[in-house]
């Protein structure tokens, strides 16, 4: 392990159960911010014990302007603010990585472990790929399998880290919280903490064929809107279906032309 990749969210951070903990200017925002960068830490510091000599962090969330840059080791570099990049969470990871890593994460929109569940924003139902509800983890870890990078750790609500697992078992997870209706049971915040440490340490030190998320051969990408007119916007978009009122498909076979498709309509 030379490279680590760090993708980081901060909806699935320990003890995050409401959106005014997640958006600058909004109550405890500032505590949240702290732990999403505790957790980041942690995550860096196992690595840098398990050999790592070079860790890139993709402030994930919104803006990416939330982690506190001076509060992580001097070897870890961060990408702030927004590429304006079809990779959007992703942005920076190549094929040079030997392995990535994702903390915060959350559930998806469409399913209930978690009270913040969304993916990309909120302004749809779910989405969709074969037939599977897709999570941002999910369009992430894809594009990870896509450079042939592998994922070595996910930390963030139970629901999401069991996904994860039932998909490849292999790779190493913390769940830190679990979702209840429109709140969240979390463990203390220096539990989290040390967890990621030492389970990412542990994590980076395993065989990178072991830990690739499974990428399909052909994608079929079904997304429905809250609100009919963005479904009839994302009509426009070449290839793509409109299948009712809220509801569009895209399909194609290369996860590339999957992301831009995205990053336009979504």
């Amino acid at each position: 392990m030379k490279r680590l990749y760090i993708s980081a969210d901060i909806e699935g951070t320990c003890g995050v159960a409401h959106w005014d903990e997640t958006e600058y200017g909004k109550k405890d925002y500032d505590y949240f911010r702290k732990q999403m960068t505790r957790e980041v830490t942690a995550a860096c510091e196992g690595a840098l014990a398990a050999g790592a000599e070079d860790i890139l962090i993709k402030d994930a969330h919104n803006d990416g302007r939330n982690i506190i840059p001076q509060e992580l080791p001097e070897k870890a570099r961060i990408f702030r603010s927004s590429a304006r990049h079809p990779l959007i969470m992703m942005a920076g990871l190549n094929e040079s990585f030997d392995g990535v890593v994702f903390t915060g994460y959350h559930s998806a929109a469409g399913t209930a472990s978690n009270p913040l569940g969304h993916t990309i924003n909120g302004r749809n139902n779910h989405v969709m790929i074969n037939g599977q509800i897709a999570s941002e983890l999910m369009l992430n870890a894809l594009s990870a399998a896509m450079l042939g990078v592998p994922v070595y750790c996910v930390t963030g609500d139970q629901g999401l880290c069991d996904w994860i697992r039932s998909v490849n078992p292999n790779i190493a997870v913390v769940p830190v919280s679990e979702g209840h209706g429109n709140g969240s049971i979390s463990i203390h915040p220096d539990l989290a903490v040390r967890r990621i440490r030492e389970t990412v340490e542990n994590a980076v030190r395993q065989p990178r064929e072991a830990c690739m998320f499974p990428k399909p051969e052909h994608f079929n990408v079904e997304i429905n809107f809250k609100q009919h007119a963005d479904a009839m916007n994302a009509s426009w978009y070449p290839g793509c279906t409109q299948l009712d009122a809220k509801t569009v498909r895209f399909e194609a076979r290369n996860y590339w032309d999957v992301l831009v498709f995205l990053y336009w309509v979504l």
